[in-house]
This record gives C-alpha cells, structure tokens and sequence, in this order.
C-alpha cells in the first residue's frame, strides 16, 4: 500500500507572503555561472542578505570553512545582522538555491508542523551538469532539522510554481511541459503530483516564459501572486521585442482565470526592463524576480529608466512591505536574480 502524500495529510505549500522562519541561500561560487564576472555579483548579493537578516534567519548553504569565511567577511562589510545569519556544511553545485533548495509545507493542526519535498533536480533538464550535490540539499536539511521527507520521484524545480496560499498554484506549460523534464508524463499525471505534493487544488496554466531564460520559462519571471487572486503580470512595451506577443499571449491567459473562490483573477500589470545584453547574449532581466521576506520586497533593478516605475508598481501591491531595489545588472549575467537564489522557509 502507498504511503499518503502531503496533501492527504493535510500539507500544503505556503504563499511566499505568509510568515517566514528564514530564506534558504547557496553561497554563489560556480564561476561558469557568471563567467568572467563571478566578483562582481558579492556587494549586491551581500546586499540582498543584508535585508534578509533584518527581516528573519537566513541560512546559507556553504562547502566547507574557507567558502564560510568568504561569506562572512562580505556580508559583514554589507552590515548584516549576524546574528540572524547561519551556515550550514552543505556543498553545491551552483546558487539557485529556489530550485535545488527544499520544499517546506506545514499543516498547523498536525503534530508535526512542518515537513520537506525533495523533488528529483536535473539543472533545467540536464544543461549545466554536474547537479549531483545540489540534488541532495533538501535531505541534507531535513535530516539536520529531523523533518520528515517526500519524495516525488519526479523533476520539479520551486522557480517554475507560484503559489496563492489558498489552493492554487500557477505555471507554465513551456517548462513543465518541456521534453527535458519529465517526457513520460502527461500534463494531467504531472498535476497530479502538483496536487499531491504542494497541497493545492487547482493548476493554472500560462504558456510562455521569457527570451534569454535557460530554465525553459520559469514562471517567476513573469507571473506572480501578491495576494490570493491578484498577480503581477509582467508586459513588454516594445512591439517589435520577440518577448511582446509571449508576454501578450500569456496575459490573454490569466484574463480568463479565475481562482478557487471564483472570483477572476486581479492582474496588475508590470513593464519589462530595457533590454539587458551582455557579451551579445540577451538576458532574462525581469521585475518579477523579486523576493517577499517578512519586512521587505527586494527587487532587481537594471540602471534603467523604467526602475523607478516598476518598483512603484510592486510598493503599491505590498501595504506594510518597504520595497527595496537593489542592483542585479551583473547578477543577471548569471541567468537569474532574487527569487532564483532565495527559498523560504515558512514559519
């Protein structure tokens, strides 16, 4: 007999705007992740943990005493609170902590509150091997925190899910439905495990993900939830950009949505940045990889015009949030900004 899944337990996967106990990081270190420009991305990084430690524990992945003390020395000359500040032994392969990191879900009537989701992980369909080590990080925490494990046995990575809180999760077809993944299961078998695994009742579908983004179309580069039926759609102004129809495409998708309540979706609209090129390669900047911690709402910015209206935009969806934007020109050259390097941990 199979054991039950979270979901029959009574598990579900939290809004990113609940309450945290902390944000899951991987020290960066992989220098073909940002190819000749690797220290460039530690004053920003320290930056973004700067904001975190003020805000709840951050705990961060690190290889072994000299990776820590490189850590340390940078995000004390940010001014961190160290004393939110935890490493942990774990070695990675990379820094995209929001895919290879643990899944928590918690059921706050259950004896134990919380547990870990450790889906399969393949570095978005087997690009940038080895992944071994980033493979094994949510049972290297589950095991030092004693929570309990669920194995999916399939391939899912946090960046391409978008969670309401109340039952509905949000992603693209363009990932989740990309050969790379997970070829032998129908849309409806991988819902299944959606359901079964992040707690939720209800699966929406965009189509598109956007230019320049190796994940195959991550969704938190595009559509996010600011509460339980409003997203953040993100547009591009510029009709002759390959990522105008894509972005308009998806946006006559989310019109037609509606969640669990049955009310439609609320979208409000968030511009793309000019476009950010480097070495000939169009990068995947977008507003929309912001990240959501318990003070604040940290922002990539790209020393554009449109910086300030974006980050006006975001502010006037989050009442009660000081909206930080901090500098991602050079961390974008790694493919992802905040939310890609970030995991919460839910209280």
């Amino acid at each position: 007999m199979s054991s039950p899944t979270p979901k029959e337990l009574g598990y579900y996967f939290p809004a990113e705007f609940a309450p945290h106990e902390a944000t899951w990081l991987s020290w960066p270190h992989k220098e073909a992740s940002w190819p000749g420009k690797i220290n460039t991305i530690f004053p920003c990084y320290s930056e973004f943990i700067k904001y975190l430690s003020l805000s709840e524990k951050v705990r961060i992945n690190v290889a072994d005493e000299n990776m820590k003390n490189f850590a340390l020395k940078h995000i004390t000359e940010a001014g961190a609170n160290m004393d939110s500040v935890e490493f942990f032994f774990h070695p990675t392969n990379d820094a995209w902590c929001r895919d290879h990191g643990p899944a928590f879900l918690i059921n706050p009537a259950a004896e134990q509150k919380k547990i870990i989701v450790d889906w399969n992980y393949n570095a978005w369909g087997g690009k940038y091997p080895p992944y071994d080590l980033d493979d094994v990080i949510p049972t290297l925490i589950a095991k030092h925190y004693n929570l309990p494990v669920y194995y999916p046995g399939i391939v899912m990575e946090g960046g391409s899910v978008e969670f309401n809180g109340k039952g509905t999760l949000i992603t693209s077809t363009a990932c989740l439905l990309n050969p790379n993944r997970n070829p032998h299961l129908t849309q409806h078998q991988i819902e299944d495990y959606l359901i079964n695994y992040y707690g939720v009742e209800q699966i929406l579908w965009v189509d598109e993900g956007i230019i320049g983004d190796d994940t195959d179309g991550h969704i938190d580069d595009t559509v996010r939830f600011v509460n339980e039926d409003t997203v953040l759609a993100v547009v591009e102004d510029n009709k002759s950009s390959e990522n105008y129809p894509l972005l308009q495409n998806n946006l006559k998708q989310l019109m037609q949505m509606r969640v669990l309540s049955g009310r439609q979706l609320n979208i409000i609209e968030l511009p793309m940045p000019d476009e950010v090129v480097y070495e000939d390669q169009s990068l995947p900047a977008s507003y929309a990889n912001f990240y959501i911690c318990n003070k604040y709402v940290i922002v990539p910015t790209f020393r554009c015009g449109k910086d300030d209206k974006a980050l006006q935009i975001i502010a006037s969806c989050f009442e009660g949030r000081e909206v930080i934007g901090i500098d991602s020109t050079d961390i974008i050259w790694g493919l992802g900004s905040f939310h890609c390097l970030s995991q919460q941990e839910p209280v």
